[in-house]
Parts: structure tokens; sequence; C-alpha cells
């Protein structure tokens, strides 16, 4: 993956609620940080803590505390002491720019699982060559496990509102680069904290893979669901409808005006657009809905299916104004969550 999936990756987490974030991405960042500090030690003495060898050169003793600044936050890191002479580990060496790496790695494993491989090329990248294959796979299933916990955490709090996007970033399958749907989902509790439900990679944004990922997330708890809010994909209404039985849906009232918008001409674009964001300004839905049928009459004569268009979505982009006004800003489109998610893609 590229670095500003990384960087998006935590920027999305870092919208999860703190009692639920549980520091994820620090946690999970510093683990493998001290793992290769560790081991790096191994190899500079030629044991394992506790281990006779013959090749054995040195002897810890005891550590030091340090900490390390990067993307994922400040990591509390314990260097070892030596009975003779010092160590330094080569991920804090002075212009050594390893945190990025490191991030990159636990970004892997979240989206789509970590190889030996790339932990393996982190490590050389650091300048630790000739790493004992075993520990790599240590390391590699050490973040693994430490993902699955994280994705598979129980879901305690009802989530009255649930935002739904996909992206599709380029990831390794098989040997090749292929393009796959990555599903996201980031639910308000009714204390108002945001979290991230969950992020899933499918071979397509299709209802079966919608149906699969929403039954995945009520598998883990996701209750109290009233409002779900998405674009107009047939497939994740489908799914909806079928997993989230008795909940209200909303359709992303930006996506739905570019829509809009592109039924006209690019000279009567700009006044089109104009006529129907004046529709969610409204202070109520009466208003919202006689605003509406005025700016499907004036459209009739100037872009017929523009104004069929606004008549026949008047359900699906009003939704939201069943719900408190207070919140009506942000429960009308995806506009914050298509944000991130468009930075998830793979820019190389």
């Amino acid at each position: 993956m590229a670095e500003d999936l990384s960087i998006a990756l935590l920027d999305l987490l870092r919208k999860t609620d703190p009692d639920h974030r549980v520091d994820f991405f620090r946690q999970a960042v510093e683990r493998l940080a001290q793992a290769i500090i560790d081991a790096e030690l191994t190899q500079v003495i030629g044991a394992e803590p506790y281990q006779r060898t013959s090749d054995r050169t040195n002897l810890r003793n005891g550590s030091r505390s340090r900490q390390l600044d990067t993307p994922a936050g400040t990591l509390n890191l314990e260097i070892p002491k030596l009975r003779r002479g010092s160590f330094m580990p080569s991920l804090l060496e002075p212009r050594r720019r390893a945190d990025r790496a490191l991030v990159n790695v636990v970004t892997q494993a979240y989206v789509q699982g970590v190889s030996t491989r790339k932990v393996d090329d982190l490590v050389r990248a650091l300048g630790v060559d000739g790493m004992d294959k075993s520990m790599v796979s240590r390391f590699a299933q050490s973040l693994d496990d430490d993902v699955a916990a994280f994705r598979s955490r129980p879901l305690t709090d009802a989530f009255p509102y649930v935002w739904l996007d996909a992206t599709f970033p380029k990831v390794r399958e098989g040997g090749r680069v292929v393009s796959m749907a990555l599903m996201i989902a980031i639910g308000v509790n009714d204390k108002g904290q945001r979290s991230v439900l969950g992020l899933a990679l499918s071979a397509s944004e299709s209802g079966a893979g919608w149906r699969e990922f929403l039954k995945a997330l009520v598998d883990r708890g996701l209750h109290g669901v009233k409002l779900v809010i998405s674009d107009d994909h047939q497939g994740l209404k489908g799914a909806v409808r079928e997993v989230l039985i008795g909940t209200s849906w909303q359709r992303c009232t930006v996506h739905f005006t570019r829509n809009v918008v592109a039924q006209a001409t690019k000279q009567v674009q700009p006044a089109v657009s104009a006529i129907v964001r004046q529709i969610f300004s409204q202070p109520t839905r009466k208003e919202a809905q006689e605003h509406l049928a005025r700016a499907a009459e004036e459209l009739d004569k100037r872009v017929p299916k523009a104004a069929q268009m606004l008549r026949d979505a008047e359900a699906d982009i009003l939704c939201h104004m069943d719900f408190p006004s207070v919140h009506w800003r942000q429960i009308r489109s995806t506009n914050g969550l298509e944000e991130i998610a468009s930075k998830l893609v793979d820019q190389r």
C-alpha cells in the first residue's frame, strides 16, 4: 500500500471514540517496534534472554525507557542495556525515518493481512540482516492476532446512525495487483461518539459483499440502527433492507445533487445545483417538500429528466428530516466518510 493509505487509515481510526479505538494502531506499532528491537539485540549478542549458547558475546543488563514519535502516536519503548558496551537499535538511529514503514506494515495487516515478506523487508530496511525467518513469522503472526482482535471486538453500544461507503484500492492478490472493494462502516452511538465499526475487502461492491459485511457487524453486536446513510448503490440498499430490518435509509444528498446536475448542460448546471441545494437548507420537512415541488416544476421547463429525478427521490433524500434537526447536516450525506475513503485508494 502507498504511504497515504496508512495516513488515511490512521485518520479514519482517529475518528473512533477513545473507548472503542483502544489506541489500536499505536499499540500495534509499539508492539512491532519493540519486537524488532529485542530481535536485533538477540542477533547482536547471539542469544535469546536466558538462553545458554556458545555464540553469546554479551549479557543483557536491564533496559532504559525511550519514546519515539510516529504518525500513530508516541511509542513507549524499552531499550535493552548490555553488561559491556552499549546498544542502539537501528530503528532509533539518527535521521532514520522508519516510523512510517512501521505504520505501513500495521496498516497492511489491518486491511488485508501482513506477509512475512513485508515484515522481512521492513527489518532489512532498518539494517537488520540475517534475522531468523521463524522470528519474522512470529512478528507477522503477532500483528495478525492484534488486528483480528480489533476487527472482531464486540460492538456493545447502540449505533442509531451508520454511514456506509466503499472505495477501490489496488491490492496484491495471488501475485497480481488487482482492484478490490474496500467497504467501510462508521457509526455514531447515542452519546454522539463516532466509531469505525469495520472495514473489509471484497472482490466487488456487490449486494452479496455488502450482505456479508453487514451480517458480520450484526454478529459482533451491531444494534439500535435507525438510519443508514449511503450512496444509491442497489446492492448496498438491498443488503440494508435484508440485514438491518426496520432501518431507514438516507440517500447521500451530495451524490444525488451531482447526479441531478449531470442531467443539465454545462451552461445550466450552476443554476440547477443552486436550486437543488436550497431544498436541503429548509428549516422543516414540510418546507423542504414544498421547495422540492417548486424546484421540480421549474426544472420541468429546462431539464425535465432532473425534475423527475427530484420527484422520484423525494422520500430518500429527505429521510434525514425525520430525525433531530441538529443532526441533519451530518446525517444527510456520506461526505465526511467519503473524503477519507477516497484517500485510501493507492496512488502509486
